[in-house]
């Protein structure tokens, strides 16, 4: 049966490709790419000489025909980004759907991935970390989704674009904190350079030397915390019944303070029950029982 190869390619240095991807490349019909132009010059390099259809952000859905049509007359298909892993911040995710409900096989083919290659020499924790791919545009924005993972202990994983990796680093310190953080620049290239320190040094030495190239951040976890690590907080009650050994306690009346911003913010009760939850530790239901309750009080 044909198959669909999710090939992962150089995202750089253009050694970095296995064995087995430049075999599937040369045997496979057919190879979309997110720009044929670069891809090109990669196969090129190879002297592969496959036929290339474009597969980008603008014509994803388009292509979804052509694609299961080749595959429909038993053509293998391989799709390539345009550096490192199909699908990871690149387009693929609806056409790996498609191509699954259509009852054809997926093949991932690994290989280089700016984001595991940023961590791996970040000197950051690597055995628990998230990857959030491109941060949003808007500072009010990054913001906002900057504190929905200010409590994960996990190392935060993400994309930016030079010309906003100041706003970004000034956000990241004051949604996160003042923490320890990398920024891994054209990683397998010439100028390849990983900059360590604190969000405050990195933000100092990008304020007085302008950042070039493409951008892996790297964050570290929020520090476990003897609240966090014990059982989520519970909502404040009468003195006569508190107990030294019960957990942390939290005023509703903050509670429904945070739910009025985030509702105002034209969050629904499900989203603004889980970001408070999260933010103050609390069980997600007694949450969203006081969102209930707003219009009433």
């Amino acid at each position: 049966m044909a198959t669909l190869y999710l090939v992962a390619t150089p995202i750089g240095n253009l050694e970095d490709i296995t064995m087995r991807a430049l075999r599937i490349l040369r045997e496979v019909a057919l190879i979309a790419a997110e720009d044929t132009r670069h891809t090109r010059k990669l196969l090129s390099r190879y002297n592969i000489e496959q036929s290339v259809i474009s597969y980008h952000e603008h014509n994803k859905l388009a292509r979804l025909d052509d694609i299961l049509l080749a595959l429909a007359n038993s053509q293998d298909v391989a799709l390539v980004s345009d550096a490192g892993t199909p699908a990871i911040s690149d387009p693929g995710y609806e056409l790996v759907q498609s191509v699954i409900a259509a009852g054809f096989p997926v093949v991932p083919v690994p290989g280089p991935c700016a984001a595991v290659a940023g961590l791996i020499a970040s000197g950051l924790p690597t055995e628990r970390f998230l990857f959030l791919g491109f941060a949003p545009r808007r500072s009010r924005e990054r913001q906002r989704w900057l504190s929905e993972v200010a409590t994960i202990p996990a190392t935060l994983v993400l994309y930016e674009a030079p010309h906003r990796l100041l706003a970004t680093l000034e956000d990241c310190r004051a949604v996160l904190g003042e923490r320890e953080a990398a920024v891994a620049r054209e990683l397998t290239k010439l100028h390849e350079q990983v900059l360590r320190g604190t969000l405050g040094a990195l933000l100092e030495h990008f304020a007085a030397t302008a950042p070039r190239g493409e951008i892996v951040l790297l964050i570290a976890g929020a520090a476990p915390t003897r609240a966090r690590a014990a059982a989520p907080a519970t909502l404040a009650e009468p003195a006569a019944m508190a107990s030294t050994d019960a957990p942390a306690t939290v005023d509703p009346q903050l509670v429904r303070e945070r739910l009025l911003a985030l509702r105002a913010e034209g969050y629904s009760g499900t989203r603004a029950a889980k970001q408070v939850a999260r933010e103050l530790n609390l069980e997600r239901q007694a949450v969203y029982r006081i969102w209930t309750e707003l219009d009433a009080s």
